[in-house]
């Protein structure tokens, strides 16, 4: 065939995995992949629709897709195809747009590359939507993101997720073991497991048959993977025994992504989250407890309607006040078809913007205190091969970005370093020590 495909993601790494997914699919129909900028026959861009700004990055990126190739077929896929299919059809250029279930049958859809007068849309109601389909990142020699679950059965009243990839569904224990195995034959050092609601894991048809924990368990087996990341979980499916079980484990490490969303618990209700916060204190302190060098992030959400000077400055103060390392910050933007988007009392942008300011500079003040308290101190960091200005990066274990001197053979290498200074980037230099051995 000798067709060429391009692939752009926006989004989360659920994304990034599906993407490689769907990859997949086009090298096993004999397509080429290439590079964005090198003349594609086909541009598949999956999207994301967690905010406005990503709806217009899914058109300018049409756009540059076709001042590279004008007459390339272009194809939408991820959350926005499944939830504004008729908005997509109106960007000049589209040509197909494939829902939440259709996008993993992307191949059969393709019956021609002509360019179309009109787009062709296939896009069934989310609620048909309840298929679990495997995914993980390829092509990232150091990091692996392993999609385990998808869907979400909250209701949290700002978010259009439930409505773009359908009710909570898991992959089985025994299919996500085996693509671990195959992603640690590949050389892969590091899996992250991904997911919409990642703690919510273990429901297959409507009915819960496992749990997260279990799946933790049994990942902490799998030979030939050094180290296994959770992307996110919501502090109440954190329990104490996860917590626990990732202080002695063998491949799990130190770092856990935490969405708290808001620190008042007036907005907290609002948003109709499953918890307050008394309980994200009580998981910090846990954590904090069993693992004191462990990292902690947040999500934080700002200007979410009816949050007053005084209910940010709460939020604030709590985030302050809480042993976390750094935080994802998030401003409000109404959604379609979301309770919080007919609230009352919005909160003008100017103050959204400036609330998103202040956590900035407190996420900063966070990080660097974080490094600060981990300078000194002997760590296993995974280098990366991608080089900026000569140096080269990796993580350690509790996610400390660490920077070198460019060396190959440190590619895609677990190193002993000693963490030394914080630099104006804000990664921390390092020495080397001495060799780790790796067992596979």
């Amino acid at each position: 065939m000798n067709k060429k495909v391009a692939f752009y993601t926006l989004g989360c790494k659920l994304n990034y995995s599906e993407t490689s997914a769907i990859g997949r699919q086009f090298s096993q129909a004999g397509f080429q992949t290439v590079d964005f900028t090198d003349q594609a026959d086909i541009y598949i861009i999956n999207t994301c629709s967690v905010t406005e700004n990503a709806d217009k990055k899914c058109r300018k990126v049409v756009k540059e897709a076709l001042k590279y190739a004008p007459n390339a077929y272009i194809t939408i896929v991820g959350c926005y195809a499944q939830l504004k299919p008729a908005e997509i059809s109106n960007i000049p250029g589209v040509d197909m747009v494939l829902g939440a279930a259709e996008k993993f049958q992307i191949i059969e859809h393709i019956t021609d590359l002509t360019k179309k007068t009109k787009p062709v849309v296939y896009n069934q109601p989310i609620s048909e939507t309840n298929q679990f389909v495997g995914a993980y990142s390829f092509g990232d020699r150091t990091r692996t993101f392993l999609k385990v679950q998808d869907g979400c059965n909250y209701s949290c009243t700002f978010c259009t997720i439930p409505l773009a990839r359908g009710t909570s569904r898991s992959e089985t224990i025994e299919n996500v073991i085996k693509q671990a195995h195959e992603i640690a034959a590949s050389g892969v050092k590091e899996i992250v497991l991904t997911g919409v609601n990642l703690g919510d894991f273990g429901i297959r048809n409507g009915k819960r048959e496992d749990h997260f924990f279990d799946l933790v368990k049994a990942l902490d087996e799998v030979e030939g993977i050094d180290r296994i990341r959770i992307s996110s979980i919501e502090p109440n499916l954190l329990t104490n025994e996860i917590i626990e079980f990732v202080a002695s484990s063998k491949h799990f490490v130190p770092h856990f992504h935490i969405p708290l969303q808001s620190g008042s618990n007036k907005i907290l209700g609002l948003m109709r989250r499953r918890y307050r916060r008394e309980l994200y204190v009580e998981r910090v302190a846990k954590i904090k407890e069993v693992m004191p060098d462990c990292c902690i992030g947040v999500d934080v959400i700002v200007g979410f309607p009816g949050e007053t000077r005084e209910d940010f400055l709460d939020t604030y103060h709590f985030l302050n006040e809480l042993n976390i390392s750094y935080l994802h910050v998030f401003t409000y933007s109404e959604r379609e078809n979301t309770p919080a988007a007919e609230m009352e009392n919005p909160v003008p942008g100017s103050q959204r913007a400036d609330r998103s300011k202040m956590l900035h500079i407190l996420s900063e003040k966070k990080r660097h205190a974080f490094y600060q308290s981990q300078l000194d101190k002997v760590v296993e960091v995974l280098f990366e091969g991608d080089i900026k200005d000569g140096y080269m990066h990796g993580f350690s274990r509790n996610y400390v970005k660490a920077r070198v001197e460019y060396d190959p053979l440190w590619v895609n290498e677990l190193k002993s370093v000693k963490l030394k200074n914080i630099t104006v980037n804000g990664e921390v230099e390092v020495t080397e020590v001495a060799e780790i051995l790796v067992h596979h």
